[in-house]
């Protein structure tokens, strides 16, 4: 079985007169580019053990398949504002496994991008873990409740913003979960 032992977050912004190449260039900001990416769905590993960004690096190679939760957003627009967030919800008991969600709205600041991925995530664990809340309540009121439960320890994100370039290159942002064996 492949389950990962170790994850580490990271986020880059690119720009470049190719849609490709911003891509590439926000792959290099957030120190992934040499690396073959699959995309994966949304589980945080049980007993999977978060790493700073620098340890993790450390541990790729050039070449290496790496499996990813990404978020990425582009635009070629003048001064359009562009999020990609990855939030993150671990449950308490961490031989259960937690959930990471992907946001990559248009015009939504980085404190609203990373609050609503943070919310996406907590709210998928708690459908899992039987907590009951209401889905029409604010982040804050359900982020009480998931609190008050004990079943949720912790959420938090990564988010990486950008306004369009304002000569038109196309701007890039990524947030991504790595996932390490």
């Amino acid at each position: 079985m492949y389950i990962p032992k170790e994850i580490f977050f990271t986020k880059g912004v690119g720009k470049n007169k190719d849609y490709l190449s911003s891509f590439e260039a926000a792959l290099r900001n957030a120190g992934i580019e040499k690396c073959n990416l699959v995309a994966v769905s949304s589980i945080f590993p049980p007993n999977c053990r978060k790493i700073s960004k620098e340890e993790g690096i450390k541990k790729i190679t050039p070449g290496q398949i790496i499996f990813t939760v990404m978020a990425r957003n582009s635009t070629n627009e003048p001064n359009r504002l562009i999020a990609a967030s990855i939030g993150a919800a671990l449950p308490a008991d961490k031989s259960n496994y937690g959930y990471i969600s992907e946001y990559h709205p248009f015009g939504v600041n980085e404190k609203i991008a990373g609050e609503h991925a943070e919310d996406l995530a907590a709210q998928m664990l708690a459908t899992t873990l039987g907590i009951e809340f209401n889905s029409e309540s604010d982040w804050i009121e359900r982020e009480e409740v998931f609190n008050m439960s004990d079943k949720i320890v912790k959420t938090f994100n990564i988010t990486q913003t950008a306004e369009g370039d304002k000569k038109g290159l196309w701007t890039t942002v990524i947030a991504a979960a790595v996932l390490l064996f």
